[in-house]
């Protein structure tokens, strides 16, 4: 739509939640007036506006709709970038440059919106009616309003569909880091203020179908420059008299509750071997003789006798209370993140310390080798998604995947720079995989590469140049709770997406929900159809098959 106003001319435009605007570029996306979505789905789409002329103050969005009270609407404002990519990235990417990347999802400004001279803007739309609405075709005005005059109007029409979809069933984690939120708001670790703002993550999280939490017994560690550390967040209070320890769990048992309060199922425990090599122990801190102190770190060896005494001590007593919490089925263990083949040795050694005591429990890492789970180590691999094809024709069961910095070759992602196709596919190949499991390393990383210093998500994208924007992070902290990012969004539209393909294939079967999906292309984690439009039209077609046969 375009329209005058005076001297000015306002273009308005309906767009897909796939669809990423720049404010510096000419808003090419397509129209995109109608979807289609099951009764306790949530559905978002866009509308893009663009101003020629003097700018224009003091303008509000308003929604006319039968399901007003459903919808909410935010603004998609832009983050910078240093470092939208590595220098090899493919070509399946929107941008290579530096510059202002649209994605924070915000409130809309009290103060109503400035309409700026030639620059493209987007708010984001979100219906999510939880059941509440009979099945139908709805019609949603989008206006933009200047004070009380309507300035434009747009249509889109929803079709909600008498349908639910079910439980979600892949185990989702997006690591959570308790130290990065004490040290943006300032705030003592553990304190109540702090318990607070874990509980607005958390909280987040489940609503976002995060449903497994990294959980810091110790301070976790990861992503950590040898020899330095992050803040100590350890759920678990140890106190050391000689060689012998004594344990007490009130606070993780406090973070336990938290969790399931809002809908985390399974934990997964910070791992007790340091990142890449498994060489050394995570930083421990004790109480002794009244002091607290660190008693392990990397200057302590993972094969060192004192932390074998220490394990033996430890691990028995923490089986005990997860066993007393009923923990044992949702309880999972890391020993090393991301060892290489050259790591085989000492993650033998590791697993083999540990195993005895966790022989109950499933064990995971986040790997690249086949071997590992070769010769036992790793029940349940994650594999990097551009590793994972030895996995795949060995018929490894229960696989899990995950990507993070390094996966910018032909996989799905999440960086700025990327289509949001490229993270929506996501689930149509977890589907056809039978994937048990999905890992990413960010939720919220505020800190640079190595954790060298805390940095502002708003300001700083990509951890001090040292990974790609929108790799370390996928929600912001606010003033009174969290902002989440549209990669966040359009990743819950992924879990979604494979609730409904395992809702059809309850009707259908499998093979031929996968001769739709394919009949275009074939999908592997490398090779899929570059398209928004035809994910969209995909979906849409399965959500018509779960139709024609309620």
């Amino acid at each position: 739509m375009q329209i005058k106003i005076e001297e000015r001319f306002l273009q308005t435009r309906l767009i897909s939640s796939l669809e990423k605007v720049f404010c510096d570029e000419e808003c090419i996306a397509k129209e995109f007036k109608n979807g289609s979505m099951l009764l306790n789905e949530r559905y978002s789409f866009q509308l893009a506006f663009m101003l020629e002329g003097e700018r224009l103050d003091d303008v509000n969005i308003s929604i006319n709709s039968p399901l007003q009270e459903y919808i909410s609407v935010r603004l998609v404002e832009s983050v910078p970038s240093q470092m939208p990519c590595y220098h090899n990235c493919d070509e399946n990417v929107l941008r290579t440059t530096p510059g202002l990347y649209p994605d924070v999802l915000v409130d809309m400004p009290k103060y109503n919106l400035r309409l700026l001279n030639k620059q493209w803007r987007s708010v984001w739309i979100t219906i999510d009616p939880k059941c509440n609405v009979k099945a139908g075709n709805y019609e949603i005005e989008v206006c933009l309003n200047e004070k009380d005059k309507n300035l434009t109007k747009d249509i889109f029409t929803i079709e909600i569909i008498n349908a639910k979809l079910p439980e979600q069933q892949l185990i989702h984690t997006q690591w959570f880091h308790a130290d990065c939120i004490a040290t943006y708001y300032k705030l003592d670790v553990f304190s109540e203020e702090h318990w607070e703002k874990l509980e607005q993550f958390i909280k987040v999280a489940g609503d976002y179908g995060i449903n497994m939490i990294l959980t810091p017994i110790f301070t976790p560690a990861l992503d950590t420059e040898v020899g330095k550390e992050r803040p100590t967040v350890q759920l678990v209070d140890v106190i050391k008299n000689g060689d012998n320890y004594t344990f007490k769990f009130d606070k993780l048992k406090r973070f336990f509750d938290i969790c399931f309060k809002n809908n985390i199922k399974y934990f997964e425990y910070s791992p007790l071997f340091t990142q890449w090599g498994s060489k050394f122990t995570p930083k421990i801190v004790a109480e002794e003789n009244g002091q607290l102190k660190r008693i392990f770190g990397w200057d302590t060896l993972a094969k060192s006798q004192e932390y074998e005494n220490f394990l033996n001590q430890f691990l028995p007593k923490f089986v005990e209370f997860l066993k007393e919490q009923n923990l044992q089925e949702n309880s999972w263990f890391h020993i090393s993140d991301e060892p290489s083949l050259d790591d085989l040795e000492n993650y033998e050694f590791c697993y083999n310390l540990i195993s005895k005591y966790i022989k109950d429990f499933p064990i995971f890492d986040a790997l690249s080798n086949y071997e590992f789970y070769e010769k036992g180590f790793v029940k349940y691999p994650v594999v990097a998604s551009d590793h994972i094809e030895p996995f795949i024709e060995n018929n490894v069961k229960d696989l899990w995947t995950y990507y993070c910095c390094g996966q910018q070759i032909d996989v799905a992602n999440c960086f700025f720079n990327m289509p949001s196709h490229r993270n929506r596919i996501l689930g149509m190949q977890l589907y056809k995989y039978n994937i048990k499991g999905f890992l990413h390393w960010g939720y919220n990383f505020w800190y640079s590469q190595f954790s060298r210093y805390e940095i502002d998500p708003y300001l700083v994208s990509d951890a001090g140049c040292g990974f790609p924007s929108g790799d370390a992070y996928m929600v912001y902290p606010s003033k009174d709770g969290v902002n989440v990012s549209l990669r966040l969004e359009v990743l819950y539209d992924v879990l979604q997406d494979l609730r409904a393909l395992q809702l059809l294939e309850s009707k259908i079967g499998k093979q031929e929900i996968l001769n739709i999906i394919e009949k275009e292309c074939e999908i592997t984690f490398k090779q899929y159809k570059h398209c928004s439009e035809w994910l969209l039209n995909t979906r849409k077609t399965i959500n018509n098959l779960i139709k024609e046969n309620l």
